[in-house]
């Protein structure tokens, strides 16, 4: 598999009146094509902003720098903005969090699928047309010629999200970047959603990000897995390995709050991450994670904690030698 997407020290920060917000702090990862990384963490640990940081859509006071953005071969650090907009949406495209939010209210389904065809494939209209039929019927959606038609406030929640999974897909892109799609949805249109965007990645053959909180959605469609805290990768590896063997006390706080099918009784008290996430204001130095680990030393907080790299596809963030962090990380799995 080649190499889609390649992210090395990605920084985001946000100038306040008592310093600058840090709310990506050198994170990393890379994405093949056909894979699925999932970036996991919860609200607030800087997964959409990373997401935004990549198409270059941050709110205009947040600066982003980084060793290197690379996207198919083309670093995306180096170029101007007008070739960024010809990749984003065309090459690169993202499914954003809140479907109603991010289609137009005063144009039709089909004007806005139609959008991006017209401005980076210059087809005519009625080709842009077809796509947008062919692509509404692959995501499931009925009397698709006549959708085209229809308002967002005319669709359900499942509809619109279907129709935002749609317009991704309207320029066949290399990669997709799926953030949060089924937040807003019940369980049986997650369900449904999820394995829609399975089945699309396999057979337009892309790679895709999904960015999610929810651990169930992770295993069910990861390959891989990022770990993110406070700004920050604390753990990487495949899907497998995280969640049998995780090595982060973040990662193994987070397996404890998932009850386990057929040894988590009805009633039984589930595990929490106590402690508040620290403020990401300011310089911070050594773990971010000290505060709240049970496993926390004097030296957490003296020294700048790197990721460890234990094989190509595993690392993590944690002064806690291998065998130690697999230890703690088995035990709590069993919890």
């Amino acid at each position: 598999m080649s190499t889609v997407l390649e992210v090395q020290g990605l920084v985001v920060r946000i100038p306040l009146t008592f310093g600058d917000l840090s709310p990506v702090r050198n994170v990393g990862f890379s994405v093949s094509t056909g894979e699925t990384l999932c970036i996991v963490g919860e609200s607030g640990c800087g997964k959409s902003l990373t997401s935004l940081a990549i198409m270059d859509l941050l709110p205009s006071r947040a600066r982003r720098t980084a060793n290197r953005i690379s996207f198919d071969g083309v670093d995306l650090t180096a170029i101007r903005e007008r070739d960024m907009a010809d990749i984003r949406g065309n090459r690169m495209a993202m499914i954003f969090q809140e479907p109603m939010t991010s289609l137009n209210p005063a144009y039709t389904i089909g004007n806005q699928l139609e959008e991006a065809m017209l401005r980076h494939r210059k087809v005519a209209r009625s080709a842009a047309r077809e796509r947008a039929v062919y692509l509404l019927e692959k995501v499931g959606i009925t009397a698709a010629g006549q959708r085209l038609k229809q308002y967002p406030h005319q669709l359900s929640g499942g509809l619109r999200q279907r129709v935002m999974i749609a317009m991704g897909l309207m320029c066949g892109p290399k990669l997709l970047i799926a953030d949060e799609p089924t937040t807003a949805l019940d369980v049986t249109i997650q369900a449904e959603i999820l394995h829609l965007l399975a089945s699309l990645k396999r057979e337009f053959d892309m790679a895709m990000i999904l960015i999610t909180h929810d651990l169930g959605v992770v295993a069910r469609v990861a390959d891989r897995v990022a770990v993110m805290y406070a700004g920050q990768v604390v753990e990487t590896g495949t899907a497998k390995d995280v969640f049998s063997r995780p090595l982060h006390p973040y990662t193994q706080g987070l397996l404890r709050c998932v009850p386990i099918p057929g040894r988590t009784k009805p009633g039984e008290h589930l595990g929490s991450i106590p402690g508040l996430v620290p403020n990401l204001i300011g310089e911070m130095k050594g773990c971010s994670f000290r505060n709240r680990c049970l496993h926390a030393s004097v030296e957490c907080g003296a020294i700048d904690v790197t990721l460890q790299q234990i094989g190509p596809e595993i690392s993590y963030r944690c002064i806690l030698p291998v065998a130690v962090a697999a230890a703690y990380g088995l035990e709590a799995t069993k919890a």
